[in-house]
């Protein structure tokens, strides 16, 4: 896919960290940036940066993503780029006991089915709406295509911490929908990708002391750093660009591989 003003994408998260550094990157190419977030403030100041539209939408409600979206095509038109970074954590183990006492606890579900509303649901929600959206247009270029979807999974969906439960559950299913959506969508030229990110520079991250910042980057094997969100939006750029890239899940996280604490 060449990457210019004809093109308009949606980003959700856009207005912090991966997602922020994703739409910046495809607006410096001239496409036409809807963000997708709750962080009202925050996403209108990016959304203005990049001459691009803030939808304040949350993406496990899907009145919320169908409006979202009319707003972002009423702008820009229809969506080629379809790129899900919102998400949220949580720490809490499937069954614990707590601390000074016999007391035994099971994992709370409603904390369990939150992370995967957002996370996994809120991905779906929005892929599945984009990509037909992307089924009406013209085919582009000599492969027909007519759009992408890149997702936002994390190196927990492969080696998952102690507490993460949740969170690696909704990030492993991601991994695992990434395949079956790109078949899906094949014959009508759509491709789906999912990154999953190591130890990043996110907002929640800059807010942990720098000397517990700095222990995790040196678990890194290299380059022994955390990652800068612009890393990811590059590479989510250059996935646009490479129409050969389908069905694929790609970690970066410069080797590292999570311990389980």
């Amino acid at each position: 896919m060449k990457l210019d003003s004809s093109i308009a994408a949606v980003v959700t998260g856009g207005a912090s960290g991966l997602g922020e550094a994703t739409a910046k990157e495809l607006a410096s190419q001239g496409v036409k940036v809807a963000i997708f977030d709750m962080q009202e403030e925050k996403g209108v100041k990016v959304a203005a940066e990049i001459n691009g539209v803030f939808c304040n939408v949350n993406v496990a409600d899907e009145d919320s993503v169908i409006a979202g979206l009319e707003k972002a095509r009423a702008a820009h038109g229809q969506e080629r780029i379809c790129i899900n970074c919102a998400g949220i954590g949580d720490a809490m183990k499937t069954a614990s006991r707590k601390k000074d006492s016999d007391e035994i606890r099971a994992h709370a579900m409603d904390r369990y089915l939150r992370v995967l509303n957002v996370n996994l649901i809120g991905t779906f929600n929005v892929l599945s709406k984009s990509a037909a959206g992307m089924m009406s247009t013209d085919p582009m270029g000599d492969d027909g295509e007519r759009g992408v979807i890149i997702n936002t999974g994390s190196v927990a969906a492969q080696d998952g911490q102690i507490g993460q439960v949740a969170y690696s559950a909704s990030k492993g299913g991601i991994v695992g929908m990434t395949l079956p959506i790109a078949r899906d969508l094949s014959r009508d030229g759509i491709r789906c990708n999912t990154i999953l990110p190591g130890i990043f520079e996110t907002p929640l991250m800059m807010a942990a002391p720098q000397n517990v910042r700095d222990a995790l980057g040196a678990m890194v094997p290299f380059p022994s750093r955390l990652g800068h969100p612009p890393e990811f939006g590059a590479l989510a750029r250059h996935i646009c660009e490479n129409t050969m890239l389908n069905g694929e899940v790609i970690r970066l996280d410069g080797a590292i591989r999570m311990q389980p604490r």
